[in-house]
């Protein structure tokens, strides 16, 4: 997701979303994988997570880094932020929740590519209400490996 926006531009969550700010204890792992992908949480997005593989494309690493904030994994998060865009700590909203993943679009990040976009709605419920953030996110390989640079937000 995008590093943060200007205080007046969004709202609190999708500025803290967006630079993984806030606070409070991790959820317990999903069984299934909040990404939407389909195999369990351990088998898709938590074997990323653990270290015990790594996303093929751009698509799979947005995916992933959706799960880790869902389960929030701020190692993780971090480990996939391109070096000249990463914060020097990710901490979580205890009020926010994610819900949700819409993948409404890609853009190279192929196995074949150096540089791909993912385009996606992440729904939330904050203190019970419902919310959207809507994002172009741009990757880029970095040793081999997909990384997250930064994301334009879109309307939601």
């Amino acid at each position: 997701m995008a590093r943060r926006p200007s205080r007046n531009a969004r709202s609190r969550p999708a500025r803290d979303a967006a630079a993984g700010l806030g606070s409070g204890p991790a959820p317990a792992a999903p069984v299934d994988c909040p990404c939407g992908a389909g195999p369990a949480y351990a088998e898709c997005c938590g074997r990323f997570h653990r270290g015990e593989g790594a996303a093929a494309t751009a698509e799979a690493l947005m995916r992933s880094r959706y799960a880790a904030f869902v389960v929030r994994d701020a190692g993780y998060l971090l480990r996939t932020w391109h070096p000249s865009t990463r914060p020097p700590v990710v901490e979580f909203d205890p009020a926010l929740r994610w819900t949700g993943l819409e993948i409404t679009g890609t853009g190279e990040g192929s196995a074949f590519h150096a540089v791909g976009t993912v385009s996606f709605r992440a729904s939330y419920l904050e203190d019970g209400r419902a919310g959207a953030l809507v994002e172009r996110s741009r990757f880029a390989r970095v040793d081999g490996a997909w990384v997250y640079v930064d994301g334009e937000f879109g309307e939601g």
